[in-house]
């Protein structure tokens, strides 16, 4: 192990107490850092409650809900919770998962690039112009929202 990596696991270890036995870093959601993912996971496996990580390894929450047509497979994207509580909803398209797995679920973007389903989502598009895909799958997120408060 390297200085830097060695100094690194002490700080860590300082933090939070977890470094596995082969002195690799584990990191935990108190870091708000990413931690051992598992194995890969269809969406259908995905549960409520996963960790959700931005592509800088970030808490960003955890799933709230899986947006999907089961009938035809297809996966439209992750409605998810923030933390700490009571937190914010903001919705994954699924263009902007990277990776599903058993214990967390990688984002390709950053918290701030997620978008935020709401009221004003659910409203129809401006007269003479067609919702777009995306903005069917928001307003269809904030639905589900709204129908679970």
């Amino acid at each position: 192990m390297s200085e830097a990596a060695a100094r690194a696991a002490e700080l860590w270890t300082a933090r939070c107490g977890l470094v596995r036995a082969d002195r690799r870093l584990q990191y935990c959601a108190y870091c708000r850092s990413m931690e051992d993912l598992g194995p890969p996971v269809a969406y259908v496996a995905l549960a409520d409650g996963t960790p959700v990580y931005d592509r800088d390894q970030r808490l960003v929450g955890v799933v709230e809900h899986v947006q999907a047509d089961l009938d035809l497979d297809i996966f439209h994207g992750l409605i998810i919770h923030t933390k700490p509580l009571p937190g914010r909803h903001l919705y994954a398209d699924a263009d902007q998962i990277a990776e599903l797995h058993e214990r967390g679920v990688v984002l390709t973007v950053q918290e701030g690039e997620l978008l935020e389903p709401s009221g004003r989502s659910a409203r129809s598009p401006a007269q003479g112009r067609e919702e777009t895909p995306l903005e069917a799958r928001v307003r269809r997120a904030w639905d589900w929202i709204s129908s679970h408060l």
